[in-house]
């Protein structure tokens, strides 16, 4: 079982070359230290090209393999655009050890960017807390974190992740709504958002108190993981959700 020592947020400028945007991915992820849970924005490989959608999703398969290769002793999660049979769905992707341990479409598709012209919705029912390493992880994949209803399916997580590719325009919803997840479920909250200039670069790492740690020119922010934080904060302040511990 890893024990969990640091969480990271990856941001970083998504290019029209993928190899590109992969080998930046790869080199932020060698630079984190081992045991740590590490977060990069949705499509950051390949961004909304739709332009390209064919080549767009091809390249998971190419993706999907060189970032099990860096994934030992580490959680890695973000999502890419997949085909299954005829249809294309966005996946968080959960690597670890090797592997992918867990997957999960986005299920609330953000019609203003024509997402559900391309791709098609997951299922709400799949959005859950999950084990991993010993680490109950949620994921909420960008528009997913407007919907108060799927914070609740996340109650209990001891870190909820944030993949996002979230609209400059709506800067300050993002930073309220992921400070306030990690204060309403008193759990660790890593947001991660893209560079790019349509997007807000505001990603975070937040504690169970609530305390942000957020700095748009880092491509990696890093925050010590502690269990007994979660812990303390739900019996200092009891709202019925319950630690295992």
């Amino acid at each position: 079982m890893m024990m969990t020592s640091n969480l990271y947020s990856l941001s970083f400028k998504t290019t029209c070359d993928y190899d590109n945007n992969l080998q930046t991915l790869l080199k932020l992820i060698e630079e984190a230290d081992k045991n740590s849970i590490i977060v990069a924005p949705e499509v950051c490989l390949t961004g909304y090209d739709y332009d390209n959608f064919e080549a767009m999703c091809e390249f998971a398969s190419v993706a999907i393999e060189a970032i099990k290769r860096v994934s030992l002793d580490k959680v890695i999660i973000l999502t890419m655009l997949e085909k299954r049979g005829f249809k294309v769905y966005n996946f968080a992707k959960v690597f670890y050890n090797g592997d992918v341990v867990y997957e999960q479409a986005k299920a609330k598709l953000f019609k203003f960017g024509d997402e559900h012209r391309y791709m098609e919705a997951g299922d709400v029912e799949d959005i859950t807390v999950i084990d991993i390493a010993g680490v109950k992880i949620g994921i909420l994949i960008c528009f997913e974190l407007r919907f108060k209803k799927l914070w609740q399916k996340l109650e209990g997580a001891d870190v909820i992740a944030i993949p996002a590719w979230w609209g400059v325009l709506r800067t300050e919803n993002f930073k309220t709504l992921t400070q306030a997840l990690a204060i309403m479920n008193q759990c660790y909250v890593i947001a991660s958002d893209s560079l790019n200039e349509e997007c807000t670069g505001q990603s975070g790492i937040i504690t169970p108190f609530g305390e942000v740690k957020r700095d748009c020119h880092i491509t990696s922010l890093k925050m010590k993981y502690n269990k007994q934080e979660i812990v303390k904060m739900r019996r200092y302040m009891d709202v019925g959700i319950k630690s295992n511990d």
